[in-house]
């Protein structure tokens, strides 16, 4: 297990960034998915837990078969998904990443967001832990990012809102902005595989590190398209976002609705404490291989499939598959970033 903090300023308020990270998410979603391949949302509803009250409850399927190296789509079964489950009771979230066909991996994000510039060191309780966290601090206008990502609408170095005149963002734009707030990420990620678990956990964090830099790049890039949005405009454009995504990726589930009365928490299998993330929307790198990205020889492709486990899987498997999957990042080697 290996778990690293990352903390996320953004020249907006919690308030705004309520409905900006919904709208982000949403759009993003369905820019990312393709027939067959993308973000299905199976369920989005009103949640009620009994520590932190009413919350949305939201499960997706990120479908990345095609992704998959002509010889892995052999091995595996011909459709798998991740399964994603988010708990959003902003300001606070959880959001956990399963996958069948790797039993043994997971990834579990809880979040906070504060009206700060990422000064508190203690948002997460100051209960020891095994050992000390690592914080990655994560800076949307300066942090490079994968060339294949880049748009130059959305560098923030050069944007600035015409509705809300924020921005250009200067170098040191944290220790001057205001509005200012921060999204704190406590982020755990488990591949309990002998011999492999390590540099799987490492590689997995570091392109964590980049999702997470692009979706909140992109939530302020677009906050002229989201922030006259009330909450119930911003759902609305939720609900048929991700019916038009589901039709896109050529899945016909029933149609998803928003509902208004909350479920109570016994009809969710999931943590009492629930969280969701903006993380969670693109179809995760971190179980695609990346196109363009170099790798060192030390860094382990993807490992994460879904899917029923077929017969014979075993370390030896797993092994060559991380090295065909690093030679393939090697041959599609270039600038990085996300």
């Amino acid at each position: 297990m290996l778990m690293k903090e990352y903390r996320i300023c953004m020249p907006l308020t919690v308030e705004e960034y309520r409905i900006g990270q919904l709208y982000m998410i949403s759009k993003h979603s369905h820019e990312q998915s393709e027939r067959g391949e993308g973000v299905e949302v199976v369920q989005n509803e009103p949640y009620e837990d009994p520590e932190h009250g009413s919350g949305q409850f939201t499960e997706k399927r990120i479908y990345l078969n095609n992704k998959l190296p002509s010889w892995a789509r052999a091995v595996v079964p011909k459709i798998f998904y991740i399964t994603e489950k988010a708990w959003n009771y902003y300001p606070y979230t959880i959001t956990e990443y399963t996958c069948s066909f790797l039993p043994k991996f997971s990834i579990h994000i809880e979040t906070k967001y504060e009206d700060n510039k990422g000064s508190n060191d203690n948002i997460f309780g100051s209960e020891p832990r095994e050992e000390e966290t690592e914080v990655w601090v994560v800076d949307i206008a300066y942090d490079e990012i994968p060339e294949r990502h880049y748009k130059e609408s959305e560098d923030l170095r050069y944007f600035k809102s015409k509705k809300t005149n924020r921005g250009i963002l200067q170098e040191g734009w944290i220790n001057n902005q205001d509005p200012i707030m921060c999204s704190y990420k406590l982020v755990t990620v488990k591949f309990e595989v002998w011999g492999l678990q390590t540099r799987v956990e490492q590689f997995v964090h570091k392109v964590i590190r980049d999702v997470l830099l692009l979706g909140h790049r992109q939530a302020f890039a677009w906050v002229d398209e989201w922030i006259d949005m009330t909450m119930e405009e911003v759902r609305e454009y939720e609900r048929a976002t991700q019916e038009a995504t589901n039709l896109k990726i050529g899945t016909f589930p029933p149609a998803i609705s928003i509902s208004e009365t909350p479920l109570p928490s016994s009809t969710r299998s999931g943590p009492n404490s629930a969280p969701s993330t903006p993380l969670s929307t693109e179809a995760p790198e971190f179980l695609s291989v990346p196109k363009e990205r170099p790798r060192k020889k030390s860094a382990p492709e993807t490992l994460t499939l879904a899917g029923s486990r077929p017969q014979g899987f075993n370390l030896q498997t797993a092994q060559l598959f991380l090295l065909e999957l690093q030679s393939t990042a090697r041959m599609r080697a270039a600038p990085c970033h996300w």
